[in-house]
């Protein structure tokens, strides 16, 4: 059975047992050297970012669930295409899992208005943290105050 990484609309389990209604969610996962972006048209997609990791959830899917989810992505005209990635697990080894990139140059119209609360409604409710949660609120363009930096001790005075 396909796995699958999700970290936008598909995060959202109702939407997924409509969409796909034989995909069991495995849990969350990180999609390790990516970020979260949006495309110009608003739609979610994550770029390869060597500094960052991208929240989300694992989904096994059956072949049936697959297509189905290619529809939706719009595989075939191009608007996501659909890769293998290493992601890891909360709790278990690391895995491959398909996950669907955004094609910025293939524009699918404008995301709904309510597009980005969903998504961030769904990471609350898949338990994602609070501050990558609030990532996701800033990313929607809701003003919340960034956290406070983190530092940390340089203990051996030579590494200055």
């Amino acid at each position: 059975m396909p796995l699958n990484f999700a970290y936008g609309s598909n995060l959202d389990a109702a939407a997924m047992a409509r969409r796909c209604p034989g995909a069991r969610l495995l849990g969350r996962a990180w999609l390790a050297r990516h970020r979260f972006a949006l495309m110009p048209d608003g739609f979610a997609t994550v770029v390869r970012d060597p500094a960052a990791s991208v929240a989300g959830v694992l989904w096994e899917l059956s072949f049936r669930d697959l297509a189905a989810l290619d529809r939706y992505e719009d595989v075939a005209q191009g608007a996501y295409a659909k890769v293998s990635q290493p992601v890891l697990r909360e709790g278990a080894a690391p895995v491959r899992a398909l996950v669907y990139i955004g094609a910025p140059s293939k524009s699918c119209g404008r995301a709904p208005a309510d597009y980005m609360a969903k998504i961030v409604a769904a990471a609350r409710a898949n338990g994602l943290s609070a501050e990558y949660v609030d990532f996701l609120r800033r990313a929607a363009g809701e003003d919340v105050p960034e956290a406070p930096k983190k530092f940390r001790a340089i203990k051996n005075p030579s590494n200055l």
